[in-house]
């Protein structure tokens, strides 16, 4: 989505603003569970729940390299940034994702999006079993599954569950949907492009479930991200995911653009850090302490186990909205500093295509965006540096925070994991900058991850403009 449940984000470009409400929703009734059952409809047509259901038989063999999800390293794939935008332009590109040691594969919507009322977002979706011609084919879909499987990476759809076209052959069962008090179904708040969905239905609950698992059997999947799922019931996730759980030919990935305690206990492994995202742009923007970071980390992004909080320096909405990583973190050098404190604070890293070519301008999710994937070698191989320390430390993925550091530009934090000891340092200024160390520090030998050179560390520590430091442990 473009406008994001936790902030609500404006964007510079008025078409932007306007086209925000895509995806999102506003139900907030009690709903009362359905019949979970299974399967998908046909081909978008009005869905008999009450038939007789029967799984799709499974195509191709279910992934068995699906990672831990602290292991994660997680890349999401804009098809409009492709020229052009297609699944096979993508399959093309699937070395070149997996070299940046990405293990799993977001794909933003796939499905048809709707005509009526549209304004083109991808997450106003007319076919949930359906394929978007704009992309190719379901065999093209496929293959581009069955590629990332044989490179050794998961993918996972985008789900949209809150609303739906209002072309979308659900519409034919008027109570499925919210409507007013004449009867009229409703959008979501402001947002006339989509229908919002009523989850007070059984029936549309277990066709959307159908659906849910059809991509599973049909194109081979591994799980999704759901979008908005702040504001979807936390009974119906309950439902939808232990349906999917049971298919126990699957291990599957289950990631909710959202922040509630209740998601996770619903069964999702994954929430959204929209408060990280929050601290670290606004640290580099001039407007919050390097310390905020510290804060988000140890409070606001805390979920329970096994939740795993999403962090990331941009995404499909912040492209959008805020720009560039290279405008956001104010240099290359910058975007990957801030990139390392998201990968290596805590939670697993998220990677927008585009941003580690550095592309300058702001990305749309409604029209063609074609990038450079050529562009900035140099920051490409900043980026599989940063993903390289991570994969390669224990302490990175499991290890608590330890002695730490902060004043009005440096951020540094040690983390371990039995003899897994690391130790990150970022300048977050536009200028070099010097500190004294913390005594746990001072006369400490360490290897720069970078450089594979020896690092002797004495009372001070010094960085250039936007540098960073990933120390190893001698």
């Amino acid at each position: 989505m473009i406008v994001k449940s936790m902030k609500l984000k404006m964007s510079s470009l008025i078409t932007a603003i306007m086209l925000a409400g895509a995806v999102m929703g506003c139900s907030k009734s009690s709903p009362n569970p359905g019949n979970s059952g299974g399967g998908g409809t046909k081909g978008g047509g009005t869905t008999d729940t009450t038939t007789a259901y029967k799984d799709p038989a499974q195509y191709g063999t279910p992934f068995t390299g699906v990672p831990a999800t602290k292991d994660i390293v997680m890349y999401e794939v804009n098809f409009r940034t492709y020229s052009p935008a297609s699944f096979v332009t993508v399959q093309a590109r699937l070395d070149s994702i997996k070299a940046l040691g990405v293990n799993v594969i977001w794909l933003m919507p796939t499905y048809p999006v709707g005509v009526l009322k549209s304004i083109n977002s991808p997450y106003c979706v007319k076919d949930y079993n359906g394929v978007n011609s704009e992309f190719g084919s379901l065999t093209d879909l496929r293959n581009l599954v069955a590629q990332a499987h044989a490179l050794g990476m998961a993918v996972i759809f985008d789900w949209v569950a809150n609303d739906t076209s209002w072309d979308n052959a659900w519409i034919a069962n008027k109570a499925w949907y919210q409507q007013d008090g004449n009867g009229n179904i409703i959008s979501p708040a402001a947002y006339t492009d989509v229908a919002a969905l009523n989850f007070n239905s059984a029936a549309m609950r277990t066709a959307m479930i159908r659906a849910m698992k059809y991509w599973i059997f049909n194109a081979n999947i591994d799980g999704y991200r759901c979008d908005f799922a702040d504001n979807i019931p936390s009974n119906f996730w309950t439902q939808s995911l232990d349906t999917l759980s049971n298919i126990k030919t699957h291990k599957l990935i289950y990631l909710a653009e959202g922040t509630n305690t209740a998601e996770i206990t619903s069964g999702f492994q994954l929430g959204y850090a929209f408060d990280y995202y929050t601290q670290l742009s606004g640290v580099y923007g001039g407007t919050k302490s390097p310390s905020a970071l510290f804060t988000s980390n140890n409070t606001t992004e805390v979920l329970p186990s096994p939740g795993i909080k999403l962090r990331y320096t941009t995404n499909h909405d912040d492209a959008s909205s805020d720009g560039s990583t290279l405008t956001v973190y104010k240099s290359k050098q910058g975007a990957l500093g801030a990139f390392t404190l998201a990968a290596t604070m805590g939670g697993v890293p998220l990677i927008y295509d585009s941003q580690e070519v550095g592309y300058p301008n702001p990305i749309s999710i409604f029209s063609d965006v074609p990038v450079d994937y050529t562009a900035n070698p140099d920051l490409v191989a900043g980026y599989k540096q940063i993903v390289a320390f991570r994969a390669a430390h224990e302490a990175v993925k499991t290890g608590a925070l330890g002695t730490t550091y902060s004043d009005a530009n440096i951020l540094a934090y040690e983390k371990t994991s039995g003899t897994d000891d690391v130790l990150i340092i970022v300048n977050t200024n536009s200028g070099a900058q010097s500190f004294n160390l913390p005594a746990a520090w001072q006369n400490t030998n360490w290897t720069n991850a970078v450089t594979n050179s020896s690092v002797a560390l004495s009372t001070q520590a010094s960085l250039p403009a936007y540098g960073y430091m990933m120390l190893t442990k001698k």
